[in-house]
């Protein structure tokens, strides 16, 4: 699909311990996306979505709408063509 990106999300606050990995798969797979939610020992969540642009936009607003497990203090947004297929969505 041409529409399809890569949403690369750098998540930072307390997302560690809190569900959030899962909080952020159960939203991803709802959306019909692809990609992991990986815990970084900084600290912070790394989330990758692939799939259609509209799809990860709206994931990305719930990363940051304040209703997530724990606390999100800021994102980081890096978005990039759509990739190598990613199959299902996982927690790492």
């Amino acid at each position: 699909m041409s529409d399809d990106v890569r949403l690369s999300a750098w998540v930072h606050g307390r997302v560690q311990g809190v569900g959030f990995r899962w909080w952020t798969r159960a939203r991803a797979l709802e959306l019909g996306l692809t990609g992991f939610a990986a815990n970084k020992d900084d600290g912070r969540v790394h989330v990758v979505a692939r799939g259609p642009r509209e799809s990860c936009e709206r994931l990305l607003e719930l990363l940051r709408g304040g209703a997530t497990p724990g606390s999100v203090d800021l994102v980081v947004d890096d978005w990039s063509g759509p990739g190598d297929p990613i199959e299902g969505f996982t927690e790492r």
